[in-house]
């Protein structure tokens, strides 16, 4: 048997102690698998003294993760810290400069940094993996640049963000209100105490700008995604998609458009009889498009200690093995520039609730601003409340009441332009909710 990989952990939060922890309970396997040992010679954390519940007898422990990436004690670096900046991308830069493979589920750090961490990564000839930087415990990196390298993908999309998806779950089944469920969602540990990075969408966005340069072979661009996160969705949304055959998930979505990728994060109507809108809970989900195999979905845990170091136990096997691929499944330098295209040039069905004052003519005056821009209407809808309709012997109470729409395929910026005119005419109430549908 080869010389054994000797690692480094740094970070030992639940996903760091996880990874010590299935090294350690698998360690047979590994060997047997690889033809190498694989074990813990080092670790980083903030706090010495927290129980953790590991053995760490005969690992070295550094307060500071950098000195841990330097040292000649590791040959291979698990970074588990966090964050796009400072002790994170300072332990990963020092790593590579050392010559020592790096495994991390560091989505932020990739998003913004990962074209110089792998461009550094290859010329020293070592390895920058990062299976669980997306979805956690599901295998879509390597599901895209190994298992499907014979196939042109024309589609990636899926739910990314578990919090997310907890939420808008229990929204649709209990009627629920966002801040009811983000309130629940934090008490149960699923949601920080500032949910902002995962409920307005940048969690995704970042994910999916990594799995745009698998998948297209581009170079990352994370500020090419369009955002747009959950917290304006109210339960009658819910409601309203139930009826019309539609389930609402926040979906990251990357695809061939004229000109380039589109990339775009924002809550989704899918079909109820889509694989992805059965996905509930917590779970994750990502479906490929791709020529050849067609429609793959991918579904399992996106987050949670052993979900994640299942993923990242992967990475460290490959690289026992000898297993090297380019970071971004191809070379950096054969990597193509990444094309944005426009959020106004998206083409797509749409739901649009607009909050009208219930008057003779409203609906009649919606429907001409829609035509006049060639928007085709598929259903309209208008709920009005019976006890103040009642009071009016023409059935119009002159309060406002939801007026949903949906729509055939129209571009986002002839949609704008659409609602833009409707408020000019003083017909809404509020501002309009608009929901882009994703079909099969």
């Amino acid at each position: 048997m080869s010389q054994s990989l000797r690692l480094g952990v740094a970070g030992l939060g639940t996903v760091g102690a996880s990874v010590v922890r299935m090294v350690a309970r698998r360690a047979g396997a590994i060997a047997a698998a690889t033809g190498r040992e694989v074990r813990v010679t080092a670790v980083s954390s903030r706090d010495k003294t927290r129980d953790r519940g590991l053995d760490l007898t005969g690992v070295t422990w550094f307060d500071d993760p950098v000195a841990l990436a330097s040292s000649g004690e590791v040959d291979c670096v698990v970074e588990l810290i966090g964050g796009s900046e400072g002790p994170a991308k300072a332990t990963v830069e020092a790593a590579i400069a050392a010559g020592k493979h790096v495994v991390t589920a560091n989505k932020a750090l990739l998003a913004h940094h990962g074209a110089a961490l792998a461009k550094a990564a290859e010329a020293k000839g070592v390895t920058l993996a990062y299976e669980a930087s997306v979805a956690g415990g599901i295998p879509v990196i390597k599901a895209l640049r190994e298992g499907l390298t014979g196939n042109a993908v024309s589609r990636v999309y899926g739910i990314m963000n578990g919090t997310c998806n907890y939420i808008l779950t229990r929204m649709e089944r209990e009627g629920l209100t966002f801040k009811a469920c983000l309130k629940d969602a934090q008490a149960l540990g699923y949601a920080e105490a500032d949910p902002t990075f995962d409920v307005e969408g940048f969690d995704t966005a970042h994910k999916l700008a990594i799995l745009v340069s698998l998948a297209f072979g581009v170079e990352i661009d994370a500020e090419g995604v369009s955002v747009e996160g959950i917290s304006a969705i109210q339960p009658l949304d819910l409601t309203m998609a139930e009826e019309l055959g539609y389930r609402i998930k926040l979906l990251g979505v990357a695809q061939v458009a004229e000109g380039g990728i589109e990339q775009r994060v924002h809550p989704t109507m899918v079909p109820k009889s889509s694989a992805i809108a059965q996905v509930m809970g917590v779970t994750n989900a990502v479906t490929i498009d791709a020529d050849a195999v067609g429609e793959l979905t991918l579904i399992g845990p996106g987050a949670g200690g052993e979900a994640t170091a299942s993923a990242v136990v992967a990475d460290i096997a490959d690289i026992a093995a000898g297993v090297a691929r380019p970071t971004f499944g191809r070379p950096t330098a054969s990597l193509a520039p990444s094309e944005r295209v426009a959020m106004q040039r998206h083409e797509g069905g749409y739901y649009i609730r607009l909050t009208v004052h219930d008057r003779p003519g409203v609906a009649a005056g919606v429907a001409t601003r829609m035509a006049e821009r060639d928007i085709s209407i598929e259903s309209i809808l208008q709920r009005r409340s019976e006890s103040a309709a009642s009071k009016d012997p023409h059935g119009r109470s002159g309060q406002p009441v939801p007026l949903v729409l949906i729509t055939y395929a129209a571009t986002e910026g002839t949609i704008r332009a659409a609602l833009d005119a409707i408020a000019a005419d003083g017909l809404l109430a509020e501002a309009p909710q608009l929901i882009r549908i994703e079909r099969e």
